[in-house]
């Protein structure tokens, strides 16, 4: 694993801190430092036309390759992106589930004419993208999806029936990408198909979920019918690219979690900075373990990256119990920090601090995206091999 950077990287390091800090001024400067965890909701449309501008200075999908629209950056100049963008306090991405897991996947296994479509709307920022995974009846155990998919054989068209739950952006999203039963009398994670959604067409609802913190980036998205455009692979393949899909999330697009997790500990920092809390020893010691912990998850995700597919796999693994418990503790030392008076709130709707919202928006991370304890069945029967589970009858 590299750790160091050549004269070429830090050039490129020189160029895009010198585009951030020309370009987030004036119509976006009100954007530093907004639309992390918990803080979604904010400015949305700035945030949109900020995802364009991106894509006209050619920042946007810098490590897809160069026969997809990218730039074909290196993994050490994506650690690089991840870094000055986090500096430079720019905001939250609204496109990262459309760069990071959509494109790739498309790359990966669409054909070309999917890629002719799909792709170009992603790199320039005007085609949104959310995710189709998660149900009422299967979160963390994906396996047991029941949203079934049904092809008209006249047509060759599938039509999508179901739910999927939790699907954050799906109210500012243009498309989804859901995983689907085609054969309904297969179980687990047999007969999946992965299809592409268009999300402004009849037959597909969005209801917003509001959270304690009074915000709406979670949505349920209902299908009543609804046309997918495209099938990514074969009926039945929806599984392994759900997969691999997966990887992508917990690889190159972690480096953009990452960043917004260095703004929060930071602003903690401040904070005890300002009231005195940094001098109290139990304080400081925490403030450096979740320094150390940050470190430590930023190693672990350059080693995924440069590792080949084998190992990568398994480091993988670990890094969701990583970080939910390192974001779930800092909202907690976010809390402590504040003291007290943090607790207190006057009257709905609430106006949170962006510590507070940290607080309340990180109980959810060793829920979502596969809970602690399932993360831990995984490592144990995948990564270390050990007898798989004992289910109930």
């Amino acid at each position: 694993m590299k750790l160091t950077f050549s004269n070429e990287d830090e050039r490129f390091r020189e160029e895009i801190a010198s585009w951030l800090e020309s370009n987030l001024s004036g119509e976006f400067a009100h954007l530093r430092f907004r639309g992390g965890p918990g803080d979604e909701h904010a400015f949305p449309e700035d945030r949109k036309r900020w995802e364009q501008h991106l894509a006209a200075g050619g920042w946007t999908c810098i490590g897809w390759p160069e026969s997809a629209g990218g730039r074909g950056a290196s993994i050490e100049q994506q650690v690089i992106f991840a870094e000055e963008y986090a500096r430079a306090g720019a905001p939250g991405r609204v496109g990262h589930i459309g760069e990071g897991l959509a494109g790739p996947t498309i790359v990966e296994f669409g054909t070309q004419e999917q890629k002719d479509k799909y792709l170009p709307g992603i790199r320039n920022g005007t085609d949104l993208w959310c995710q189709g995974y998660s149900e009422p009846s299967a979160g963390s155990d994906l396996a047991n999806i029941r949203t079934r998919a049904v092809r008209d054989e006249a047509s060759g068209r599938w039509a999508i029936t179901g739910q999927k739950v939790w699907t954050s952006l799906a109210h500012e999203s243009d498309w989804c990408f859901v995983l689907a039963r085609t054969n309904p009398e297969s179980r687990a994670h047999h007969g999946l198909g992965f299809f592409l959604v268009n999300m402004h067409q009849p037959g597909v609802t969005v209801q917003p979920i509001e959270q304690m913190t009074g915000t709406s980036e979670f949505n349920e998205v209902f299908f009543d019918e609804a046309l997918a455009e495209d099938i990514v692979g074969e009926p039945g393949d929806g599984w392994r690219i759900a997969m691999t899909l997966l990887g992508f999330e917990r690889g190159v697009s972690t480096l953009g979690q990452q960043m917004q997790f260095q703004n929060e500990l930071n602003d903690i920092v401040k904070a005890a900075r300002a009231n005195g809390a940094a001098w109290e020893p139990t304080i400081r010691q925490r403030i450096a373990e979740a320094h150390i912990g940050l470190r430590l998850m930023r190693y672990n995700a350059m080693r995924m990256l440069s590792a080949d597919s084998q190992e990568s796999g398994a480091s993988s693994l670990v890094y969701k119990l990583h970080w939910s418990s390192w974001h779930r503790n800092l909202g907690a030392l976010a809390m402590d920090v504040l003291g007290p008076e943090a607790e207190l709130l006057a009257h709905p709707p609430y106006e949170l601090t962006r510590l507070q919202a940290l607080y309340l928006f990180s109980r959810a991370d060793t829920i979502y995206g596969g809970t602690n304890q399932i993360q831990r069945n995984i490592i144990a029967e995948r990564g270390l091999g050990m007898p798989k589970e004992t289910k109930g009858r």
